[in-house]
């Protein structure tokens, strides 16, 4: 995309973003084509947040997420930090149009993964984690229909970036454990909504962290020390409502909860 193009398209997610709005599509003239179109455009978005990027996040790492935005693989899109909530904090809910909470697998990172020609491994990426946190994303799309945005929009609009509430660290040895087995509920009012596992994230959260550093790499974009990646939903999302009150347990690796307002 030509710069102007990218710029046009950024000033228009970021201002519908910004003022809470819905649009039907970038207008075709700025409208990105491509998933590289799609991150160039993103990536001007956050600079117009000004916002820190506090981290990544992972949309449609299972079959039914990709077929219900209608996407054929895995979306990155950027965490910003004033979207980023401790646990038990409230979240306001007020014009989410997807209205649905998920439980994920987070990872902080150590030390950098920057671009490179061969892609990484799930041994390197791994090995360059610092902690692992059970976590709940609320995702939200600028779109009405964003079913039928397509990758490069979605991608653009920051994969549906919403609020992310990261739990506390695992004090236990997860790198000793079968993640992809591991069991996750959601409770939401204290009733059981949802239960997956791992294996529903790309078939494995490791997996799915060593897939966003690889298509960072592939579009010239680094994970760096610091930075929290959340690798997409263990469970089908859940339905909430303002009021509600969501717990996403992971067992062993601990607990993490938000409260939805309205």
């Amino acid at each position: 995309m030509e710069k102007q193009a990218i710029e046009e398209a950024a000033k228009i997610i970021w201002s519908t973003w910004h003022a809470d709005q819905r649009i039907e599509a970038i207008p075709s003239a700025y409208r990105p084509k491509t998933r590289i179109d799609g991150y160039q455009v993103q990536a001007q978005v956050a600079r117009l947040s000004a916002q820190r990027v506090f981290g990544w996040k992972i949309a449609a790492t299972s079959k039914a997420g990709q077929q219900h935005i209608g996407v054929d693989g895995p979306l990155a899109g950027r965490l910003l930090e004033k979207h980023v909530f401790l646990p038990g904090a409230g979240i306001p809910l007020t014009n989410n149009i997807m209205n649905v909470a998920e439980a994920e697998f987070a990872f902080r990172m150590a030390r950098d993964l920057p671009p490179r020609n061969t892609p990484y491994s799930i041994a390197e990426v791994i090995a360059a984690v610092d902690t692992m946190h059970p976590a709940i994303e609320i995702p939200d799309s600028r779109y009405r229909d964003f079913a039928s945005a397509g990758a490069a929009q979605l991608i653009a609009d920051n994969a549906c970036a919403g609020y992310f509430v990261l739990g506390t660290a695992t004090r236990t040895d997860w790198r000793q454990h079968d993640l992809a087995r591991h069991r996750v509920t959601a409770h939401i009012n204290g009733n059981l909504a949802r239960e997956g596992k791992g294996e529903n994230v790309l078939g494995d959260p490791r997996v799915a962290l060593t897939w966003i550093a690889n298509e960072l790499s592939r579009v010239g974009e680094s994970l760096r020390r610091g930075e929290t990646i959340t690798t997409g939903t263990c469970i089908v999302p859940a339905a909430i409502a303002p009021g509600d009150h969501v717990v996403a347990d992971f067992g062993a690796f601990g607990r993490v909860e938000t409260r939805l307002l309205s």
